[in-house]
């Protein structure tokens, strides 16, 4: 049988997760990143590798928020199959969030200063969908993973075409999270009307302006 963790031990394993997101270098990936020795990059100007970093940079607080928001939702999952189900999603975003902030080093970058400031937004957005109820939660799950595929397949097309190597971290980062909004609907997660959607979005852009300089 699994152990049942007392409150403590709860609050301890949550603050583990929270440094692993936010501390420089605390995440260790389970994967090997996608940009292997036999992926070199091309050519590529000062500004271009600015441009290169800022996307990664806002890749990397996506991350960061998609961290936030499963560990808040399995704080409040009413399912452990959805309570499990989170924790295996937040595992491979674990990943996403190592392999950019390696390319950030390489691309002589740093990731962003306001990461707390969206993680702690996320984590109550993600805590709140999962006290309303698992079908609403895997909901946001899948809404959110949509989401974040359409900025990846933008970035995809916006780097340089120099940048082989974050193109090949946002490649693998598009298919694990396809994966993730296929799993959480077939799950049971209720499909968010249009309005909804576009509410997400808006929000989402607010993220995505501020974080590509700061």
């Amino acid at each position: 049988m699994p152990r049942i963790l007392s409150r403590i031990d709860q609050a301890i394993h949550q603050f583990d997760n929270v440094l692993r997101t936010l501390v420089p270098g605390a995440a260790v990936a389970s994967r090997p990143t996608p940009a292997g020795k036999e992926v070199e990059d091309g050519e590529m100007s000062a500004e271009e590798r600015h441009h290169a970093a800022g996307l990664m940079r806002i890749n990397h607080t996506g991350e960061v928020c998609a961290q936030a928001l499963y560990q808040g939702q399995g704080l409040t999952a009413k399912l452990p199959e959805v309570r499990g189900q989170m924790e295996e999603a937040a595992q491979e975003e674990i990943d996403h969030l190592a392999w950019c902030e390696e390319r950030l080093g390489e691309l002589g970058s740093r990731s962003s200063v306001l990461n707390p400031l969206f993680y702690t937004a996320s984590f109550g957005i993600g805590a709140l969908a999962g006290a309303v109820g698992d079908r609403i939660s895997l909901g946001f799950v899948a809404a959110t993973e949509e989401q974040v595929g359409k900025h990846l397949d933008k970035h995809l097309e916006s780097l340089p075409a120099g940048d082989r190597r974050s193109r090949a971290v946002l490649a693998q980062m598009a298919i694990d999270e396809a994966h993730h909004a296929q799993q959480a609907l077939e799950a049971g997660g209720a499909r968010f009307p249009g309005p909804v959607k576009a509410g997400m979005t808006l929000m989402s852009k607010v993220m995505t302006k501020s974080v590509y300089r700061i």
